[in-house]
C-alpha cells in the first residue's frame, strides 16, 4: 500500500511545488512508483513536470466534480516511474461547486483509495490556503510534510496549519501524522537562515528533517524547462539536496527523527 504525503503550508512561496516535484522525481529515480497530484489551481506542479496545463483533457477538477473517472485524468509515466494527476485554474471553482455536496471532504480519498496500491508513494501539492482542497488532501494523506522557508516570518501561520491538522485528526482522519518540517531556500551566507533554523527547532515540537534545501539558481530555473532538477541539472546542489531528502523520506521509519 502506497504512502500518501500531503505537502502543505498556508504561506505561499515556501517551496511547496518545488518540493513536490523534486521529491517525487528523486523517489522515482530510486525506483519507487510515484503518483504526483497537483491540488493547486495555479497548476505550477503540472507545468513543472512539462505538462501543458491548459491543454489536458481532464484534470483534478473534473474528477472532484464527477465529470470524469480517475483513469481519464491520470497521466502515466510523465517521467520514468512518475505519473501525474494535473490541475489548472478550473480547480479554483471547486470550492464553490462542492458546497452542499455530502462527504465533500472525502471526495479525493474515495478516488485515491482505489489506486493507492499501484504506487509506492503518492505526493500531493496543496494550495497555499486552508480550504476544501487542502482538507481533501489531509483526509486522503497518511502524513503532512511542511516546507518552511528560511526567512523572518517562517513561523507565521505555522501554528494555524498545525491547528488545522489537529482538527482533521480529531474529526476526519485520526491516522494523519505530521511527516515533518523541511527547511527550504537556505542561504548559508546569511545569519538569518541559521537563526530561523534554530528558532524553529527550539519552538516547534515536530519532526525536522536533517536535509536542508539550499537557495539554488538551478532549482529556480528547472520549472521553466518543465523538468525536475534531477533531469535539468542532476549534479547541482539542489539535485543532491532533494536526493538526500528522498532518502530520508524513504527510510523515515528506519530510525527516530525527532
Amino acid at each position: 500500500m502506497g504512502r500518501i504525503i500531503a505537502i502543505a503550508n498556508q504561506k505561499g512561496g515556501v517551496g511547496k511545488s518545488t518540493t513536490a516535484i523534486n521529491l517525487s522525481a528523486c523517489l522515482a529515480e530510486l525506483g519507487q512508483r510515484v503518483l504526483l497530484i497537483d491540488i493547486d489551481p495555479q497548476g505550477n506542479t503540472t507545468s513543472g513536470v512539462g505538462v501543458d496545463k491548459d491543454n489536458v483533457n481532464a484534470t483534478l477538477y473534473e474528477l472532484l466534480v464527477g465529470e470524469c473517472e480517475i483513469s481519464d485524468c491520470l497521466i502515466e509515466n510523465v517521467f520514468e516511474n512518475l505519473s501525474l494527476i494535473p490541475s489548472n485554474v478550473n480547480l479554483s471553482g471547486a470550492e464553490i461547486e462542492l458546497v452542499g455536496v455530502e462527504g465533500r471532504e472525502f471526495l479525493l480519498k474515495n478516488h485515491i483509495d482505489s489506486i493507492r496500491d499501484n504506487y509506492d508513494f503518492i505526493i500531493m501539492d496543496c494550495p497555499p490556503s486552508l480550504n476544501v482542497l487542502t482538507i481533501n488532501a489531509m483526509t486522503t494523506a497518511d502524513s503532512v510534510l511542511v516546507p518552511i522557508q528560511c526567512e523572518y516570518y517562517a513561523l507565521e501561520g505555522l501554528t494555524q496549519l498545525i491547528h488545522t491538522i489537529e482538527l482533521v485528526q480529531n474529526r476526519l482522519n485520526p491516522d494523519l501524522d505530521i511527516e515533518g518540517v523541511v527547511f527550504t531556500m537556505y542561504d548559508a551566507r546569511t545569519n538569518l537562515s541559521l537563526q530561523v533554523v534554530e528558532n524553529v527547532k527550539n519552538n516547534l515540537d515536530q519532526s525536522i528533517y536533517k536535509t536542508i534545501i539550499p537557495r539554488n539558481v538551478r532549482l529556480a530555473e528547472a520549472p521553466s524547462y518543465g523538468l525536475p532538477i534531477t533531469l535539468y541539472d542532476k549534479r547541482s546542489v539542489g539535485a543532491e539536496s532533494y536526493r538526500l531528502l528522498a532518502e530520508e523520506v524513504l527510510h523515515r521509519e528506519d530510525e527516530e527523527w525527532r
